[in-house]
C-alpha cells in the first residue's frame, strides 16, 4: 500500500475512534512529513485523499480541520485498542446454533492420520492448469468471466451426463445435472427443499455426521436404523415406513460412511422398492465410487431409479484435490429446477473457468488417466497399511480390509479408549480422527476411520509405529 494511503488510513482510524474529534485542527503538511519522516508531497497526497473522502476540510487562512459535518464520537476508554479492529464480541443479539459447533481442524504439516482423503501430491494439477490457461488465453472465452448459469457450465453438465451414463449406467441428460461446490453443498440445497417442521430423515445408526447436521438444520427429525456388513437394514426401514411417514433416506451406498461396508444388491433393490411404495426421496452420496479395488463396483442406486426417487451427489474434488470445489447433483428435472432457484440466493454460480477446465479434462481423457493412476497407488497403499495394522497392531485392533474407498474402519479392543490413545498420540506429534465424531449415538463400537490414501509407505510405517508405542504403553499402565 502506498505510504500516503497508510498515513491517510491511520488518520481515518483515529477519527473513527474519537481521538481526533469533529472540528479539531490537524497538523500542517510539514509537521506530518516530519512526524512520519516522508517527503512533503507524500503528506500533501495523504491530506488530498482525506479531503476527497470528506474526512477533513480546509479553512482558508486557518488550516486543516476534521470535518465539522462528521458526528461526534466518544473516545474509547484508556486500555482499549485504538487500532480500529473489530470487537471480538458482537454488540447485537443473534441466534446461535450449538448443534453445528464442531471442531474441524485444518490438516497440519505434521504427522496426520486423516479420515480418508486423496493425496494432493499426486493430483493432476498440471493438466488442470493447462486447460485453465488455454481457456483464459482465448479472447472469445472472456465470456466465462461474466455471470453464467446458476446450474453450472453447460459443457460440464453435458460432459458429466455422458460420463455418468458411461461409467455408472445412469440414463440422464444435461437438464438433470447441476454443478455444485462439492457434495456437501448438494446435501444442503436438497435438505432445504425436502424438510420442514420435523419431517423424518432416516440414516444409519452410524452415519456421516455432517449429513445428519445438515438435515437437522433444515428442519428434519433424524431416525436411525441398524447397519451391518450388508449396509443399512432395509427390513428395519420397512417396519418404520409402516408406522410413520418417512420423507427421505440418506445413504452412502458404495462405501457406508464411516464403516466402509457396501450396500448389497438385494438391499439396493429393496430400498428402491420402498422409496417408490412410500414416496420418500433417497439421498445418495456416492463420495468415492471411483475407488474400488477388487472388481467392478455395484452401480449406484440412481442407475436403477425408474420412478424419480433418487437425488444423487458426487464430487470431482475427490479425484482432483479437495481444494478444487467441483461436484454434481443429479435428480429429476423439476427438482433440479427448484434447486437452481434456491442456489441463486446463496451462491450465484460456481467458478465457470474451473468448471470448463474440468469438462475438458474429462473429454480429453486426463481425468480418466489420473483415476486409473490414483486407483493403483491407493490399492497398494491400502494393502500395505492393512498389512501393518495386522502385523503391528493385531493385539489391539480388529478390522476388515475394505473393498474400496480411501479409509479402513478400525475397532479398538474394549478395554482401551480412542480418546486416550488420541491424547497420547498428539503428545508424540501424531493427530488421529476424533472418536466422538462417530460415537454421537453411542453406536461406533470403539471404531474410527483411518485414511490410507494420503500417506505413503514411509508415513504409514511412522504412524503405525507411534500407534503401537502408545497402545503398548496404555496396556501396560
Amino acid at each position: 500500500m502506498p505510504v500516503y494511503l497508510q498515513i491517510s488510513n491511520g488518520l481515518v482510524q483515529q477519527i473513527k475512534a474519537g481521538v481526533l474529534a469533529s472540528g479539531s485542527r490537524l497538523p500542517g503538511t510539514r509537521a506530518i512529513a516530519d512526524t512520519f519522516q516522508v517527503h512533503r508531497k507524500t503528506a500533501v497526497a495523504a491530506y488530498d485523499e482525506l479531503l476527497n473522502q470528506g474526512w477533513i476540510e480546509v479553512r482558508p487562512s486557518q488550516g486543516t480541520y476534521v470535518s465539522e459535518s462528521l458526528p461526534t464520537i466518544t473516545p474509547q476508554k484508556i486500555g482499549k485498542e485504538l487500532s480500529g479492529l473489530k470487537a471480538q464480541k458482537a454488540g447485537f443479539n443473534f441466534h446461535q446454533k450449538p448443534n453445528l459447533h464442531r471442531i474441524l481442524p485444518l490438516i497440519p504439516d505434521g504427522l496426520t492420520l486423516d479420515e480418508g482423503i486423496p493425496d494432493v501430491r499426486i493430483a493432476p494439477v498440471d493438466d488442470l492448469i493447462r486447460h485453465y490457461k488455454s481457456i483464459i488465453a482465448r479472447t472469445y472465452n472472456r465470456r466465462h468471466l461474466s455471470y453464467g448459469s446458476v446450474y453450472g457450465d453447460d459443457l460440464l453438465r453435458e460432459t458429466l451426463a455422458d460420463f455418468l451414463q458411461e461409467t455408472r449406467g445412469m440414463n440422464v441428460q444435461k437438464e438433470n445435472v447441476m454443478i455444485i461446490r462439492g457434495s456437501q453443498m448438494g446435501m444442503f440445497l436438497s435438505s432445504q427443499l425436502l424438510f420442514k417442521n420435523g419431517e423424518m430423515a432416516v440414516v444409519g445408526e452410524t452415519n456421516y455426521v455432517a449429513a445428519n447436521l445438515t438435515m437437522k438444520e433444515a428442519g428434519a427429525s433424524i431416525k436411525t436404523i441398524p447397519v451391518d456388513e450388508k449396509g443399512i437394514d432395509t427390513q428395519s426401514l420397512a417396519r418404520l415406513c409402516e408406522k410413520e411417514k418417512v420423507r427421505a433416506v440418506f445413504v452412502t451406498s458404495h462405501h457406508h460412511h464411516p464403516t466402509t461396508v457396501t450396500l448389497s444388491a438385494e438391499r439396493r433393490l429393496e430400498l428402491l422398492q420402498l422409496a417408490e411404495k412410500y414416496g420418500f426421496a433417497i439421498l445418495e452420496d456416492d463420495y468415492d465410487y471411483d475407488f474400488h479395488y477388487r472388481n467392478a463396483p455395484l452401480l449406484p442406486l440412481a442407475s436403477a431409479d425408474r420412478s424419480g426417487q433418487v437425488i444423487y451427489m458426487g464430487a470431482i474434488c475427490k479425484i482432483v484435490a479437495p481444494a478444487y470445489r467441483v461436484g454434481y447433483l443429479v435428480a429429476p428435472k423439476d427438482f433440479i429446477d427448484e434447486v437452481g432457484h434456491l442456489r441463486r440466493i446463496i451462491d450465484r454460480q460456481g467458478d465457470a473457468i474451473l468448471e470448463r477446465s474440468v469438462a475438458l479434462m474429462i473429454r480429453q481423457g486426463d481425468y480418466q488417466r489420473h483415476t486409473k493412476k490414483a486407483l493403483k497407488v491407493y490399492r497398494e497403499r491400502r494393502d500395505h497399511f492393512c498389512q501393518l495394522l495386522a502385523t503391528e497392531l493385531g493385539d489391539f485392533v480388529q478390522f476388515k480390509v475394505p473393498e474400496g474407498g480411501l479409509a479402513v474402519w478400525v475397532e479398538l479392543r474394549e478395554d482401551m479408549s480412542w480418546l486416550d490413545i488420541a491424547k497420547a498420540c498428539k503428545e508424540r506429534g501424531l493427530l488421529i480422527p476424533n472418536y466422538n465424531t462417530y460415537n454421537y449415538n453411542n453406536t461406533a463400537k470403539n471404531g474410527i476411520r483411518m485414511g490410507f490414501a494420503s500417506i505413503n509407505f514411509e508415513e504409514q510405517i511412522r504412524i503405525v509405529s507411534v500407534l503401537k508405542e502408545v497402545m503398548t504403553n496404555h496396556l501396560d499402565a
